[in-house]
């Protein structure tokens, strides 16, 4: 039994990528591997901003042989009056038997020659060289990229590629216009912590090489690292940080080496909504929120990032997110400050400039009919008169913030 390694090296791709290519891998390889008749023990797959890797142990060095039925011509085109036709003849050649070699069986579609075959199994390292690039190129996502004069489609380029049985190199070259590179054994490590080329003497030590150049390929592995220091990191200043699981699985395929980092924003920042401040660090600049306590909706004036830089910089790092979040958050004030100064209501006549669909009117007319539809309801709900009034007014400012100032500068924002 051996243990195969493939990487593929890479610039650095989309977080949503990363995730999305395991995900595919977990059931293509398996089932590729099934389909050319090679049983493993595990299949471990790993994943970073750079690299995409799979681990299989246990497989053997070839296929077993095995037998093989194939289904030829019909038994009436195979003979008239008993002799062989050219269509029986032609199914022996290409199945290198001779004619005696057959057997006429009953199927649902009446009877048919068969040949039962005994085929040796391959080497393994055969059948891989073949699977291998259909693993990588019949990945699928979005926005994939040429690049060089070649016609290769990848979400970003591809830069190395180790391929190892055991301790061995299995050599695949990959072609990309005039631009080739062939496999090896020569991966990279952490790019600011462990610039140098990286060497795997052995596909087992796959994952402790690049644990030991700064790279923690598992992504299980760094979630659960950035969930345990980023509270960790909450709890120096009394708090408990927010963890949005959408967020952290982005910010899990955008590190190799995760590094929490604290900073602070000014406390008057802190008059603005919450989902203001929340939205502007989560969705704009990846940071998590630090709450006053678990469960608690009121926050304190620090965030947390995760650095995939170096930690002994983690004070310049601050700084730096400190300055980002300050002018967010300013400008954030500054928009919702200016909305407030007039009510809600003045917004509506805005609506009628912006297009919902073009067979169905503006947004103002969007809101109309929500409103003639709340007011159907609440009153086949018989609600009170009060009640009726909440739910009308609701209805008729649900699209007005599309239009306020605010809501025009998020989007701007949005990276």
């Amino acid at each position: 039994m051996v243990t195969f390694l493939l990487e593929v090296g890479t610039e650095e791709l989309p977080a949503s990528f990363v995730d999305s290519a395991l995900e595919q891998w977990r059931s293509r390889i398996f089932t590729s591997l099934n389909d050319s008749f090679l049983s493993s023990e595990s299949i471990e797959l790993y994943g970073t901003p750079r690299r995409l890797a799979v681990v299989v142990k246990g497989l053997p060095t070839q296929q077993p042989d095995r037998e093989e039925e194939v289904k030829g011509p019909s038994a009436q085109a195979a003979f008239k009056e008993g002799k062989p036709t050219k269509a029986a003849e032609g199914f022996a050649r290409s199945r290198n038997v001779e004619v005696s070699a057959f057997e006429i069986r009953s199927t649902d579609k009446g009877e048919f020659v068969f040949v039962t075959q005994k085929v040796a199994g391959r080497p393994t390292a055969e059948i891989l060289k073949e699977l291998i690039p259909q693993w990588i190129f019949g990945l699928e996502g979005k926005r994939f990229m040429r690049w060089g004069d070649g016609d290769l489609r990848f979400p970003r380029p591809i830069r190395w590629l180790v391929t190892l049985l055991d301790d061995a190199v299995l050599p695949i070259t990959l072609v990309n216009g005039s631009e080739s590179f062939t496999s090896d054994r020569l991966s990279q490590g952490h790019r600011v912590l462990h610039p140098a080329p990286l060497l795997i003497p052995h596909a087992a030590a796959y994952v402790a090489c690049l644990k030991a150049a700064s790279v923690e390929v598992d992504p299980a592995l760094r979630a659960a690292t950035i969930i345990e220091q980023v509270q960790t990191t909450a709890r120096t200043v009394g708090g408990y940080a927010s963890i949005s699981p959408s967020l952290l699985e982005e910010v899990r395929d955008l590190v190799e080496f995760p590094s929490a980092v604290i900073g602070q924003f000014d406390p008057e920042f802190l008059e603005l909504p919450t989902e203001v401040i929340i939205t502007e660090m989560e969705s704009h600049q990846r940071y998590f929120p630090v709450l006053k306590a678990e469960g608690s909706s009121e926050l304190l004036p620090y965030f947390i990032t995760i650095s995939n830089g170096d930690p002994a910089k983690a004070t310049v790092i601050s700084a730096g997110n400190e300055r980002v979040i300050r002018a967010r958050l300013s400008d954030g004030k500054y928009f919702f400050d200016l909305d407030r100064k007039q009510p809600l209501e003045s917004y509506l006549p805005r609506l009628d400039k912006v297009t919902f669909q073009e067979d169905l009117g503006s947004v103002r007319d969007k809101v109309d009919r929500i409103l003639a539809l709340s007011r159907l309801i609440a009153d086949q709900l018989q609600v009170t008169a009060s009640e009726k009034d909440i739910i009308e007014r609701s209805a008729l400012l649900c699209k007005a913030d599309l239009v306020t100032q605010w809501w025009a500068s998020s989007l701007s924002f949005k990276v």
